[in-house]
């Protein structure tokens, strides 16, 4: 098992705060960009942790065991029912309209104009939760499971920020980067970045009890 940290942006906070997304968490993605990093080395057994800055102060948004990991496309499809901004996988063409077309580096404007040998999804949209869509183009990956955690800040005290640990093996384990104010730079943490033995163990404290809330 391995404990790693994503990265929410202030505006997809402001966009869970609007829907009224408290959660419990269900899912976090990762893309090809830098907005909303790769989760690739995410495993099935592992824990992530979404953080954030708010008012230049480092919080733990969530905390979610993952026990399972799939393409984004697929769990958008089945759980969403519609892409959402996920990656189109190789083989696949979707409807847009009745007139557009998309698969993958590709589009077309007739029916008539997409190949046999493609599978075609329709897309429906299902209930769901905010946070279940991903907020960036390109999603990649999709790591899920059933037992998170509330969304809600929990500050990481100022003093525990500097002694924080990332990275594998323990010999490359780096600190955050910190201003001279003492503010954690936001690139330090808009990373997929796996936590120190040490440092899990702190963010698990914060978590006991976890709080878990009935979907």
């Amino acid at each position: 098992m391995a404990y790693y940290t994503v990265y929410w942006p202030q505006d997809w906070l402001d966009e869970l705060r609007k829907s009224n997304d408290k959660g419990p968490i269900k899912v976090v993605f990762g893309s090809i960009h830098s907005r909303m990093p790769s989760i690739a080395s995410i495993k099935e057994g592992d824990v992530v942790f979404p953080v954030s800055l708010l008012d230049r102060h480092l919080y733990i948004m969530a905390r979610l065991e993952v026990t399972h990991k799939e393409r984004a496309f697929d769990y958008c499809i089945r759980e969403l029912g519609n892409l959402y901004r996920s990656l189109i996988p190789e083989g696949v063409v979707v409807k847009v309209s009745d007139a557009f077309f998309c698969a993958k580096d590709v589009s077309y404007k007739s029916l008539q104009s997409v190949p046999e040998n493609l599978t075609m999804i329709i897309p429906g949209d299902k209930p769901h939760c905010k946070h279940q869509e991903p907020f960036n183009c390109c999603a990649e990956w999709a790591v899920w499971g059933e037992n998170g955690s509330v969304i809600q800040p929990r500050l990481i005290p100022d003093e525990v920020v500097p002694l924080l640990r990332f990275g594998y093996p323990k010999s490359k384990e780096k600190p955050l980067r910190i201003n001279s104010k003492g503010v954690v730079l936001a690139q330090s943490i808009a990373a997929t970045r796996r936590l120190s033995e040490e440092s899990a163990m702190f963010f698990e404290e914060i978590f006991k009890p976890i709080e878990n809330v009935e979907p």
